[in-house]
């Protein structure tokens, strides 16, 4: 075994490491290693982890990598490796990790990918440029719990193959060009905890299929919901609401908030403003609906306050009309709300001021009238641009005072003609709650004065110190 991770070794990989004939562990990560990979590479006979993680290495993977017949580990994430995956990678049949993340490859995803290891529990490769088709061979009993094919210009259909990874637990496939329905045979995936589908062409309505099936309630493990910046229309969802059991109860041991960890070398990324921010755990209290920036209209199902433990709510820039829910008041967990960019009546509920955690707030350009609470919760902490665009809403911290309830309710605004587009006011992703989640939960960014700018929530100031540790030991 050679373990000299994070260290400062730097000039190229010396072709004669292919004399180590009897190595098992190459472990280089976090170096400033440069060069290509060496073909000799291949040589290494007995090797099983090979992590030359956050280096500068470029080149071409080297063909000679598919010698590597007892493989199981293969990190090269985060370096400048070029060209395409080589086709002997389909030899590796002992791979369980596949990380190549973060670097500028390029051509198709090889088929063999879904199949050609029965151990691959986790396949990385999100941030390069691959386009073409995810692959469609995914086979039966393949153990795989962790694919992340974020960031890339992958097209076509969501392959029904995926189905038959039973053991799923993350699905990234945001920012690509995926054009295709709502793929509902998914809902089957009974370990699903992360669904990433933002930015990319979905489009029709999001209808749930577990009714037409066994009755087997769909998604009861999901935490993290986004579908947004697609085309979706229709109403919203309300089958899947009902169902999300991990957004309504879960349970932590004292103080210490559980977590689960599938990879710590590649998180889910998170994207606020343009920077992206590593999510290197998903605590079990994480979770979050993010539904922003479709065609959906109709009203918001009450259902949605039953997820009272949703920490990260998004449903602006849709077309969405009604009162906002009062069962909204039930989400005691609720952090952070956009509602901006609808057509949204009514008054805000006061059920609303009983939110004590709420930190950020977005009702802007909708049709709200009446008088803006005035006490409870962090309502008095929001300010002018959370209530924009509503001209018939008066009170604190606007500068229109409100009247008599007949004068509020002589300035409820018309309808807008449909298609009429308002300017999106300082929004946020739900990306913007990890900046409120500490350090302890970020892998190398520093996000203390952010931490400030968006309070401490109470789950955070609970558990901290206690899982703190935990994640960082990793």
């Amino acid at each position: 075994m050679l373990y000299l991770s994070r260290n400062k070794l730097s000039g190229p990989i010396t072709p004669k490491i292919g004399n180590l004939s009897r190595l098992t562990h190459l472990v280089l990560f976090d170096n400033n290693l440069h060069g290509t990979i060496p073909h000799e590479i291949g040589n290494l006979s007995s090797l099983w982890a090979l992590d030359l993680e956050t280096n500068h290495l470029s080149g071409k993977l080297p063909s000679t990598i598919g010698n590597l017949k007892t493989l199981g580990d293969l990190q090269l994430n985060i370096n400048n490796l070029t060209g395409q995956i080589p086709s002997s990678i389909c030899n590796l049949s002992s791979l369980a990790i596949l990380h190549l993340s973060e670097n500028i490859l390029q051509g198709r995803i090889p088929q063999c990918l879904g199949n050609f290891s029965t151990s691959l529990s986790v396949l990385a490769l999100s941030e390069n440029q691959f386009h073409g088709p995810i692959p469609t061979t995914f086979a039966d009993g393949i153990k795989l719990e962790y694919l992340n094919f974020y960031g890339n210009k992958l097209q076509g259909l969501l392959p029904k193959s995926l189905c038959k990874c039973q053991r799923l637990q993350v699905l990234n496939i945001g920012n690509n060009e995926i054009q295709d329905l709502f793929p509902f045979w998914i809902e089957t995936l009974p370990e699903l905890r992360v669904l990433v589908m933002r930015s990319n062409k979905f489009h029709g309505k999001v209808l749930p299929n577990y009714l037409k099936n066994d009755n087997v309630p769909p998604f009861q493990n999901l935490q993290i919901f986004d579908i947004s910046h697609n085309e979706f229309t229709g109403p919203l969802p309300d089958g899947y609401f009902k169902n999300l059991v991990a957004m309504m109860n879960v349970k932590t041991n004292g103080t210490e908030a559980r977590y689960w960890l599938v990879d710590s070398k590649d998180p889910v990324k998170l994207v606020f403003k343009g920077f992206e921010y590593p999510l290197v755990n998903i605590v079990v209290t994480f979770t979050i609906l993010d539904f922003s920036n479709n065609q959906f209209y109709g009203s918001i199902p009450h259902s949605i306050g039953n997820l009272n433990l949703l920490i990260y709510m998004n449903l602006s820039h849709n077309m969405l009309e009604g009162k906002i829910p009062t069962s909204f008041g039930n989400i005691s967990e609720l952090e952070q709300l956009d509602l901006s960019s609808n057509q949204l009546q009514g008054e805000i509920p006061w059920e609303l001021t009983t939110l004590s955690f709420l930190s950020s707030l977005n009702l802007s350009n909708n049709l709200l009238f009446g008088p803006i609470p005035e006490s409870g919760g962090q309502f008095p902490t929001f300010q002018n641009n959370s209530y924009m665009g509503n001209v018939g809403l008066c009170g604190y911290p606007l500068t229109k005072k409100c009247k008599d309830d007949a004068d509020d309710k002589a300035a409820q605004p018309m309808l807008p003609r449909e298609g009429d587009d308002s300017e999106f006011l300082d929004g946020f992703t739900w990306q913007a709650v990890v900046m409120g989640y500490g350090c302890g939960f970020m892998f190398g960014v520093t996000i203390g004065c952010l931490a400030l700018l968006y309070r401490k929530p109470r789950w955070l100031l609970n558990i901290f110190f206690g899982i703190q540790g935990k994640i960082n030991g990793n």
